[in-house]
Order: structure tokens, then sequence, then C-alpha cells
């Protein structure tokens, strides 16, 4: 009877006017008068394939290309091809069109020879035993004016954390650095095959006098990766510790100022500092194999109090903390030692 009815009306009136008149919503009207079906949206076409109604056409972008390709300008930079045609009264397009137009051809690019630099493999050493692998490196400690500087060269085995040498000098060279590695070989008697060292990528851990010299020795050379500081740890840390005692002064009135200090620092760094890395040992007992009879002696007293006071100790005996079994620069993941 509604139907009846908008029908009736809708001429007259409209359809939303006989809806209202007769109380009828309207959406329900729209609903069963609906002329089905839906008419099929067309398939959207790719942004890649969709043609830009305010690009250039094909044979504009042509004329464009051979102007580039012409003797007058095969050698002249798209910008410059542009305002100079735009000095002449010429416009084609814009300079982004230009760059546009070469780079679909493949002819955007920098023409100059780019050097290359081979992949930079991380470092993976490792020492189980005193002199089988040391780190050095240089650092600033200020003088006595600003900008001054001398410079620490330190030596330092990865296994006992023992500073095998060190220097101060009062500029950083390769020659400087060549004795001190010379002298500290000696003094070690490291013979050859026997030691590897490493260091980062300074000027005087890559220069020649230093390379030569551990090709003569026949020490294996090592080399951080560029821009990585955490291949070089064992060193870091050691200058660390230098600086943050408290007793590090900001400045060094001279360079005999600074070897006083430096001399006192690794007397107590190598004989009285007891390293946690160590199982709580100094460098020195560590690197000149005193350190399983402390061990032993701590494993003693340690006996000896537990059964003593036996009650005290809840879980087990206690042991003293053990020896480091092999020391890592960049040890390897498990991943990593499976695969090999």
């Amino acid at each position: 009877m509604t139907d009846e009815a908008i029908a009736t009306l809708a001429p007259v009136i409209g359809i939303r006017a006989a809806c209202a008149a007769l109380g009828w919503p309207q959406a329900n009207h729209y609903r069963r008068h609906r002329a089905s079906p839906v008419p099929i949206r067309p398939a959207p076409i790719p942004h890649t394939a969709r043609v830009q109604p305010r690009a250039l056409s094909a044979s504009e972008r042509q004329a464009i290309l051979e102007l580039l390709h012409s003797e007058r300008f095969v050698d002249v930079a798209p910008a410059e091809v542009w305002a100079t045609l735009l000095d002449e009264g010429i416009y084609l397009g814009s300079i982004s069109t230009f760059y546009r137009v070469l780079r679909a051809h493949g002819e955007s690019r920098e023409r100059r020879a780019q050097a290359t630099h081979p992949a930079t493999l991380k470092p993976e050493l490792f020492a189980t035993e005193p002199n089988r692998v040391w780190s050095w490196d240089i650092t600033k400690l200020a003088g006595p004016a600003k900008w001054s500087y001398f410079y620490l060269y330190v030596v330092i085995d990865i296994y006992s954390r023992y500073v095998v040498g060190w220097m101060v000098a009062s500029r950083e060279s390769a020659l400087l650095a060549e004795l001190l590695i010379h002298q500290t070989c000696t003094k070690q008697a490291i013979s050859r095959d026997q030691l590897s060292l490493h260091a980062d990528r300074g000027s005087s851990m890559t220069s020649k006098p230093v390379a030569f010299l551990l090709a003569d020795l026949g020490v294996t050379q090592s080399h951080s990766r560029p821009h990585v500081s955490n291949d070089n740890p064992y060193s870091e840390a050691q200058f660390k510790t230098l600086k943050y005692r408290p007793d590090f002064p900001g400045r060094f009135p001279s360079i005999e100022a600074a070897r006083l200090h430096c001399q006192r620092f690794f007397s107590w760094y190598n004989d009285a500092h007891r390293h946690v890395g160590l199982g709580l040992h100094v460098p020195a007992d560590v690197h000149y194999r005193r350190a399983a009879a402390v061990q032993a002696g701590r494993a003693d007293i340690l006996n000896t109090a537990y059964a003593t006071h036996p009650e005290r100790f809840v879980n087990r005996p206690p042991a003293p903390p053990r020896l480091p079994a092999t020391s890592w620069i960049n040890r390897p993941e498990p991943k990593e030692q499976a695969a090999q």
C-alpha cells in the first residue's frame, strides 16, 4: 500500500516529500527500488602505469634527450643547459625534467671513477696464555697549556692485562712506536710466530715502519675495523682506569711529571690492581704464572673458614673466583662457531 501511495504522489511532489508525508523512511524506499546489479568498478590502474596529464609527450622527451646528446651540450651539466636555453628564449622543461629524462635512460650518475673499498672483516683474536696477543694504543695527556698534549703509548697483554711496555713522548710518531714495540718484544723474549699485535687504525699503527718491524720480528699484525672502537677493548679499558683514578690530574705541568705519574700508576696497575676479569688477581701474577699458587692459597683459607663454620655457607663450600681460560677480542657468536 505504501509503495502504491508513494508511486502516486512522487510524480507530483517528489519522492522525498511523498515519503515524509506518509512517514516512510526514504532509505527504505530506495532500498526496495534499487537498480541492480551495482555497476562494476573498473580495475585500479597501477601508479606506475598512470598517465600524468601534465607529463611531456614522448616526442618532447626525445627532443630533450637529443639536445643533451648534442655536441654543444654533451659535456655540460643539465642545469647549465637549462639556463643556456632559457637565456636564448627556449624552454623545453624544468631542470628536474632534464634529470628525469636522463635517469630514465640510465645516464644520470657520477662520471668519475669512484674508489671501492673491500669489506672489512671483524678481527677475532684469542689468547690462552700470556704473550700470545698484545693490544696497543696511544692516548693524549693534557699538557700545561691549552691545546698542548703529551702522548702516552701503552702495550698490554690481553690475557694477563699486564702492561708490558709504555712510553710518554712529546709527539705521536711511528718511529717512537717502532722503538717501543722492539724494546718490549726484546724484554719479553718474544720469538718468531709467537705473538699477534692488535691496534686500531691510527696513523702510527698503520705506518710502514711499524709494519716492517713486525714482519722482521715475525709478529702477526691485526687492526680494528674503521670507526669501531669496540675492536680494541683492552687498551680502551686500561686508559679509562688510568684517567678515572682519583689522583689523575687535569693537566701535567711537564713531560717529566707525566712520566712520573705513569710510572706510579703502572706499578700499581701491574702489581696491586686486582682485576675482576682475572678472578681478582693482579696482572703480574697472571703474566708470570704465579696466579695458580695464589689461587691455591686462597682455596686453603676458604676451606678452613668452611670447616670452622659450615653453617654460614648455605649452598656449597666457598671457592675463590676462577682464573680466565681464554681472553678474546670479538668472541664469535655460538652460531658462527657452529658454522666453522
